[in-house]
């Protein structure tokens, strides 16, 4: 036999053999994304112990499902067989947008039509919010990108910050509109759990926001790594939200705009929504120094963590589901909301 010949039948059978025995040249298809939803941390184990950010997730979505394992993020992503996918992304702008990155970019999954629920929990300015209320984000505004100085220099009483020229466009993203009017329509009237804790502490604070039982908002989530305290923080972070023209400042994070700047440049960010959870005032009450919140003696923390980690994915996963339920209408775009 000629042995160009032979050269050919051989490499026949070896393409033949690669197909029979599932080649990765010749893998799956892709994961078909329809929800990614992405939390910061949890306690302990994803199911069975204390809940964090993803447990509740975890139990409603991924419980029979395998951990997929992915170069540069920093936990495995889990998807059930109706599209929806999520990860523990980790604390802070870098470890979460990273892992994102990674996420969006693995060819084991197919992101173009996805939406991305950001979720986890927060703080709240007490004239504007409560423990264990839930918010949509409508703006994500970056704390960090400007200048600041010590009070003492500068003007008696001003404002001790000022934007850095060159980042006006990866410091404010506005969400969707529609996308949130969306989220609103479906959750703005849930009724959230609360705790006698949560109640007591409440009424340390005079604001009548703060004493209020808790509730779906929707406003500007504060995205900083430095996690700031405070009367005098908690203002300059309304100042930055409207000198830079969004909405009244609701909730202090460590991730979301971060997110939405890989989301933005990869896929677009006309389907991502930030959704959190209040876990604790961003200052003290009038009887307490800053220092004194942010460490306080054993028994006088706020209380309502584990109802606010419950409300926040029994509100997302109402969005979930009907993005899921009606995919034929959502999976080109978001679609109209229906008439009143």
């Amino acid at each position: 036999m000629p042995f160009p010949r032979m050269l050919r039948i051989a490499a026949m059978a070896a393409i033949s053999l690669m197909i029979s025995a599932g080649s990765p040249a010749l893998a799956d298809e892709p994961i078909k994304v329809k929800v990614f939803i992405g939390s910061m941390f949890e306690i302990g184990q994803n199911t069975g112990d204390r809940a964090g950010e993803f447990q509740h997730w975890y139990e409603r979505y991924f419980g029979q499902s395998k951990p997929v394992a992915v170069r540069g993020a920093l936990n495995p992503v889990y998807c059930n067989d109706d599209g929806v996918c999520g990860s523990v992304l980790g604390m802070g702008k870098v470890a979460s947008s990273s892992s994102v990155q990674a996420i969006i970019l693995s060819p084991q999954f197919d992101m173009s039509q996805t939406y991305f629920i950001i979720s986890g929990v927060a703080g709240t300015p007490p004239e504007r919010g409560t423990i264990a209320d839930v918010s949509w984000a409508t703006w994500l505004v970056d704390y960090d990108l400007g200048h600041r100085w010590a009070p003492e220099e500068g003007e008696p009483g001003a404002p001790t910050f000022m934007p850095r020229k060159g980042y006006e466009k990866v410091r404010l993203f506005q969400l969707n509109p529609d996308l949130v009017a969306w989220a609103m329509h479906l959750t703005g009237k849930s009724n959230l759990k609360d705790s006698d804790s949560a109640r007591s502490y409440r009424l340390r604070y005079p604001q009548k926001a703060a004493r209020q039982a808790p509730a779906v908002k929707t406003g500007t989530h504060m995205t900083g790594d430095t996690f700031f305290h405070g009367p005098g923080m908690s203002a300059q972070a309304q100042y930055i939200a409207k000198l830079y023209g969004a909405d009244d400042y609701l909730i202090t994070e460590m991730e979301a705009a971060a997110i939405a700047q890989v989301v933005q440049r990869t896929l677009g960010d006309r389907r991502l929504l930030s959704l959190r959870g209040a876990v604790n005032f961003d200052q003290g009450n009038p009887n307490e120094t800053t220092l004194q919140h942010l460490d306080p003696a054993p028994g006088q923390t706020a209380g309502g963590f584990a109802e606010t980690v419950d409300n926040i994915a029994a509100v997302g996963s109402r969005m979930v589901d009907h993005i899921v339920a009606h995919w034929p209408e959502w999976q080109n775009g978001v679609p109209p909301l229906p008439r009143q």
